[in-house]
C-alpha cells in the first residue's frame, strides 16, 4: 500500500523542449461568421485551462504520425466545434463577452524532447516543468489570442504528450471530455462520438432576472467583466507554499462512508466523504496558535446541473454547465461533530442545487456579475475520465492538469493504479501544512 502523504518529488531540472512547428488549424470545411452567446456562468471563466495526457510508446503509432493523425482530426472537428476557431470579444453594446466565430483558426504545435517519461519520473505529480508541454500560441496572437491549442510532444523512449490549452469559457471539464471523445473517435477514422449542442442560450438568464435565493456562495464583481477580462476568483497573492499529495486509498474512501452511514439521511458518496475530510483538516490547519472555534469556514465545489434542470440540459452540452454548491460550519462543528453530520452538509450543498436555485444563481450574475466566493475550493479532477478517452494508440497512461498552487484550491486526482483510490494536491504555508498534515491521519484513525 502506498503510503497516506507523498513527499512532494524533486521538480524537474531538465526538461528541455524543442517546437519543431506551430501554426494555426482552421476548420476543414466553410463554417458561418456568427457570435456565439456566452452564459453568466461563461463569462467568468475567460481563462485558460492546461492539461497534458501522457501515452506510452506504441510501434504502430510513432509520435509523428500520431502528430499527423491529431491534427487532421482537429481541423475536421472545427467545423461541429467552430467556436474553437474564432476569437473572444466584448460587446459594447450589451456588456457581455462572446465568440467572435471568425474563422481566425485554433493552434497546433509539434514538439519533441530528449527526456524519457521514465525520467520525468511520477506523473501523479504535477510538475510546474509539465508547462512546457503545453502551448498558448503567443506568436499568433496578431488576430486576438486562440481560444484551443494543442501540442504533441515527443520524447526519446518513443512516448508522447499532448497538451491542451483551452479557455474555459469555451468548456467545462464534463463538455471537454466530450471534446476529447471527439476528437479521439475522428483521429481513428469514425463519427464524433458525440454531436457537441454549441445553444449556450439555453442557460442564459430569465427576463427579467429573479433572484430568489440568497447566495452567500457568491461576491459582486468590483469592476466591471469588460475592464476585467480575467478576474480572480481566488487571491493568488505570492507567499510561500509547500506542496504534498495525500492519497487516500479505496479502504480509506470505504472507511469513512462506513461512519458516514451512521447518519442515514445523509447522501453517502466517495466525493462527499473525501470534500468533508478534507474540509475539516483545512479548516482547522487556518489558526496556529488559538483555534477560533466560532469562525464560520465555508467550502465550495461543483456541481452539473445538465441532469438538476427541468427540463434537463443535453448531455452534450458544450459550454459551462457547473455551479458552485457550498457548505458552511463553524469550526466547532468541524472539530467535534462526527463525519455523518459533515457528509450531510456536503451532500445538503449539492441538494440545494435545484432548477429554480441554479436559475437564481444565473440570474444574481445577470443583475451583480460575480463570481464564487469561499474559504476554500475543492476542484475535482478525479472522475472526469481523461484517462479513459479511447484514441487509436490507446488510452492515456495518466492525464492531468497544469496546476498553479493556491492555498485556497484543494485539486483531487485520480489515482495511476487504483480509479476508486484518490489523490489530494494541497498548497499551504508550512506551518499550515504540518497541521493539516496531523489533522489528516488523527481525523482517519477516529
Amino acid at each position: 500500500m502506498k503510503n497516506q502523504c507523498q513527499e512532494t518529488p524533486p521538480v524537474l531540472q531538465e526538461l528541455e523542449i524543442t517546437i519543431q512547428n506551430s501554426c494555426l488549424v482552421f476548420p476543414n470545411k466553410e463554417t458561418r461568421r456568427k457570435s456565439i452567446f456566452l452564459s453568466n456562468i461563461d463569462q467568468v471563466v475567460n481563462f485558460n485551462v492546461e492539461t497534458v495526457h501522457f501515452f506510452a510508446s506504441n510501434e504502430d503509432f510513432p509520435p509523428q504520425t500520431v502528430a499527423e493523425k491529431i491534427k487532421n482530426a482537429f481541423e475536421k472537428i472545427l467545423v461541429p466545434y467552430d467556436f474553437l476557431a474564432g476569437r473572444m470579444k466584448f460587446n459594447t453594446t450589451t456588456g457581455r463577452l462572446e465568440i467572435d466565430c471568425n474563422g481566425a483558426g485554433a493552434g497546433f504545435v509539434v514538439a519533441s524532447s530528449e527526456s524519457t517519461l521514465d525520467e520525468i519520473g511520477d506523473l501523479v505529480y504535477p510538475d510546474p516543468a509539465y508547462a512546457k508541454l503545453v502551448n498558448s500560441l503567443q506568436s499568433h496572437e496578431k488576430d486576438g489570442k486562440p481560444l484551443c491549442v494543442i501540442q504533441v510532444t515527443s520524447f526519446k523512449c518513443g512516448g508522447f504528450a499532448i497538451g491542451t490549452s483551452t479557455s474555459h469559457a469555451t468548456f467545462d471539464g464534463i463538455s471537454f471530455k466530450t471534446f476529447l471523445d471527439n476528437l479521439a473517435a475522428v483521429a481513428g477514422g469514425k463519427p464524433l462520438a458525440v454531436v457537441p449542442c454549441n445553444d449556450r442560450e439555453l442557460l442564459a438568464a430569465r427576463s427579467p432576472p429573479r433572484v430568489t435565493f440568497p447566495h452567500p456562495e457568491l461576491v459582486k464583481l468590483q469592476t466591471h467583466l469588460g475592464q476585467e477580462l480575467n478576474p480572480p476568483v481566488f487571491d493568488a497573492a505570492q507567499e510561500a507554499l509547500d506542496f504534498k499529495i495525500f492519497r487516500l486509498t479505496s479502504g480509506n474512501i470505504s472507511d469513512l462512508k462506513e461512519k458516514a452511514k451512521k447518519n442515514p439521511g445523509a447522501r453517502v458518496s466517495g466525493f462527499n466523504v473525501v470534500t468533508a475530510h478534507i474540509w475539516r483538516c483545512k479548516a482547522l490547519s487556518h489558526d496556529l496558535e488559538v483555534q477560533d472555534l466560532d469562525r464560520v469556514s465555508t467550502i465550495l465545489y461543483a456541481v452539473n446541473i445538465r441532469p438538476r434542470l427541468i427540463p434537463p440540459l443535453p448531455v452534450s452540452y458544450a459550454g459551462n454547465a457547473v455551479l458552485t454548491a457550498y457548505a458552511s460550519a463553524r469550526c466547532r462543528e468541524l472539530q467535534e461533530g462526527p463525519i455523518s453530520k459533515l457528509v450531510e452538509m456536503v451532500a445538503e450543498g449539492a441538494k440545494r442545487m435545484t432548477d429554480e436555485y441554479a436559475r437564481s444563481v444565473i440570474d444574481w450574475g445577470e443583475i451583480y456579475k460575480g463570481f464564487p466566493h469561499g474559504e476554500s475550493l475543492i476542484s475535482s479532477w478525479w472522475k472526469l475520465g481523461f484517462d479513459e478517452v479511447d484514441y487509436p494508440w490507446g488510452c492515456p497512461r495518466y492525464s492531468c492538469p497544469v496546476v498553479y498552487h493556491r492555498k485556497d484550491i484543494i485539486l483531487l486526482f485520480p489515482d495511476i493504479d487504483d480509479k476508486n483510490s484518490v489523490n489530494v494536491l494541497v498548497a499551504l504555508p508550512k506551518k499550515q501544512m504540518e497541521k493539516f498534515e496531523s489533522l489528516f491521519h488523527e481525523f482517519l484513525s477516529v
